[in-house]
């Protein structure tokens, strides 16, 4: 790399041209925001041939590990790149910004840190030495939770609903600083993230856990956060998705949703959070595929819409940063043919039009929009000079490069010790009929589920902590012979966990569940997405949300089971008909008694397992081992309750307890003895 650019910031390079440098944007209080000089950006701006210009809108995707990587050449060819590496690209079609992603190969997985910083200061050089030199925009999607791009051995955080579920502002700030200090790290400096979606649908299937919560107030308070984390480390922070993607059960990867939304809800709960953080300062915000008639009757997405994006968003909230299209490649842009789909994004009111399917068309059809008139060059002057005080804003004029040395800080002790605690914060229990929860050490243990549920991890992490587990998993839709085998399993053991992945929208998977429950076993359910699973079986004997499959996650549920962790979470959203938004219960002080077995009785008498009859013969009995408790009488407490599981079993013979709860009751009676002997 050339030493110069660490210390010089060249604005252009030809005859005549301007050197400053660096300090020439002068600094704000902020470190890590320039002040933006209107002459200066101007003056960049005039000097750019249309062809220039018409490329700083575009932000792309290339596959390859390196600026030059030989092995991807075909494959960038074969997917409409329009250039065989990032070089090519840069050169052919003056790029504004590249975006990372792990299926191209710009971020392995695990992350090698070095090779994306290597990446990012490599195409920031070719950036440099063109005729205008003009710093990429190097960008990612890094929400933590599902959507995460940089993952171990960087931090890996539970995602935003896991956030909701803490309700710490504190923690939103944290998680983005450090999320901003390791992208930064490693030269990306432009994040598509927070997601600040209102999620009010159970069904919605792209949002769920990228939301915050279900309260406008909450996730405005938590994106605020998340944008003032990102922001103080030199990353510019993107809200998501304009107007409000929160109320659709249609994912716009596949489909153009649309939110029925009145005027007065949209101000209420759909663009409160926007408008937050609009209000403290981000620098981007990103539109939405989404249709929305009390905003605009069209027909139209939002990424196509002058009322949403100009009329709304610039002049009514007052917004003049960067206003980014959701991908263009994405089901719910393409309502008008390929090539019309970034000018007519462009005439909307956006600046950054990104990730184009085909990025030969989408760049001609834009340099031919305005070479015929249909895009003035007024018009393209204003998004591109946008885009460029954005870059100055953020430093990127004074030095676009990554120190190589600055990955070091990436999953540092102290970053993965945030991590750690705040999920264990997010972890909620719903619900914990008969103190099923913490699990039992005396008791076997089958824990199954989907794949996509980690079981196998969860039942491994339980082994180490010294419970008896065997694991089983499901394909993510389990089959019929896959249940089979489940229940067979279940058989065997005391009890059943099973880990869930949006059970709710899942046939296959309720199938599994409700099958386990006809063990007559206790069964818990780990939902390890969608809080809203236990919508679907809320007769489960407990349950408990995490927010995300992650193994921060998982780890995290393991000592909230064990009882190393006290469950704090509260829900941040409802689950309908059943539990509202800030359930949330922890564990009670309360240890294994007889006294405690009486309340056990009650609650299965209340379920339907037990007659009336049967429940005073069981809390007669249990009352006089009640007394020997008192006096501390081992042998007394222990040869009575050796005769209660004589009576349980009478009863059970009888009829007169059904099998879940004789088997529940003498699992219990079982763990007493043992601990008084």
């Amino acid at each position: 790399m050339k030493s110069q650019w660490w210390h010089t910031v060249v604005i252009l390079t030809l005859v005549g041209v301007l050197m400053l440098p660096v300090g020439s944007f002068a600094e704000t209080n902020d470190a890590q925001e320039r002040r933006v000089d209107e002459r200066d950006i101007s003056d960049i701006v005039d000097r750019m041939t249309l062809e220039e210009k018409v490329g700083q809108l575009f932000v792309i995707h290339v596959y390859g590990k390196t600026p030059t990587d030989p092995d991807y050449e075909d494959t960038n060819l074969r997917n409409n790149r329009g250039a065989k590496n990032f070089k090519e690209a840069i050169e052919k079609y003056h790029i504004g910004g590249v975006i990372y992603f792990n299926w191209t190969d710009n971020i392995g997985t695990p992350l090698d840190a070095a090779q994306v910083n290597a990446l990012s200061n490599g195409i920031q050089e070719i950036a440099m030495d063109q005729r205008v030199p003009v710093p990429l925009f190097i960008a990612t999607d890094q929400e933590g939770g599902i959507v995460a791009r940089v993952t171990e051995p960087a931090t890996v955080f539970p995602g935003n609903m896991a956030l909701g579920a803490t309700r710490s502002t504190e923690y939103a700030q944290q998680t983005a600083e450090i999320m901003g200090t390791e992208l930064k790290s490693l030269g990306i400096n432009m994040n598509f993230a927070p997601t600040v979606d209102v999620n009010v649908n159970p069904a919605n299937p792209v949002i769920g856990v990228r939301s915050f919560s279900e309260d406008p107030e909450l996730v405005s308070d938590l994106g605020v956060a998340q944008v003032l984390g990102y922001q103080s480390q030199g990353v510019m922070a993107t809200a998501k998705h304009f107007p409000g993607h929160g109320d659709t059960d249609v994912d716009s990867h596949y489909g153009l949703p649309i939110i029925e939304h009145d005027l007065e809800t949209l101000h209420e709960v759909d663009l409160k959070p926007f408008k937050a953080a609009i209000d403290h300062g981000i620098d981007a915000i990103m539109t939405a595929h989404i249709v929305v008639p009390a905003l605009d009757d069209s027909g139209l997405p939002a990424t196509l819409s002058k009322p949403i994006l100009t009329d709304l968003l610039r002049d009514e909230l007052g917004f003049d940063g960067l206003i980014v299209t959701d991908s263009l490649g994405m089901s719910g842009a393409n309502v008008v043919p390929p090539e019309r789909v970034p000018v007519e994004a462009l005439k909307a009111g956006a600046d950054v039009l990104l990730n184009p399917p085909d990025v030969d068309l989408a760049y001609h059809a834009v340099l031919d929009a305005v070479q015929s008139g249909e895009i003035s060059t007024e018009r393209l002057d204003q998004s591109v000079y946008r885009i460029l005080a954005a870059k100055v804003k953020r430093g990127l004029f004074d030095n676009p490069y990554a120190d190589p040395e600055a990955v070091d800080s990436i999953g540092s002790e102290e970053h993965l010790q945030v991590a750690e605690d705040m999920t264990d914060k997010s972890i909620t229990l719903v619900k914990n009929d008969y103190d099923l929860l913490p699990l039992d050490g005396e008791w076997t243990w089958l824990v199954t589920g989907p794949s996509s549920g980690k079981p196998t991890t969860l039942s491994n992490l339980l082994s180490d902590k010294g419970l008896e587990t065997e694991s089983y998993e499901t394909s993510a839709s389990p089959t019929a012979a896959e249940i089979d085998t489940a229940v067979s399993l279940a058989e065997n053991a005391d009890a059943v966990v099973v880990t869930t992945y949006t059970a709710n929208a899942n046939t296959a998977q309720q199938q599994l569940v409700q099958a386990l429950l006809q063990t007559d076993k206790p069964v818990i359910v780990a939902a390890m997405r969608n809080p809203y699973d236990v919508a679907v079986f809320p007769e489960v004997d407990g349950y408990v949300t995490t927010y995300g499959d992650r193994d921060i996650s998982v780890r995290a549920l393991a000592r909230v089971f064990t009882g190393e962790v006290n469950p704090e979470g509260q829900l941040p959203v409802t689950v309908p008909e059943q539990y509202d938004f800030g359930h949330g219960i922890g564990y009670e002080d309360i240890s294994l008694s007889a006294e405690r077995i009486k309340a056990y009785v009650g609650q299965l008498e209340d379920g339907g397992e037990i007659d009336q009859p049967a429940v005073r013969a069981l809390q007669v009995h249990l009352t006089a081992v009640n007394r020997y408790e008192d006096r501390q009488l081992k042998d007394k407490v222990v040869k009575h309750l050796e005769g209660f599981k004589l009576l349980l079993d009478r009863q059970h013979e009888s009829g007169a307890i059904g099998e879940k709860g004789h088997h529940i009751l003498k699992l219990k009676t079982d763990s007493l003895i043992k601990k008084w002997e």
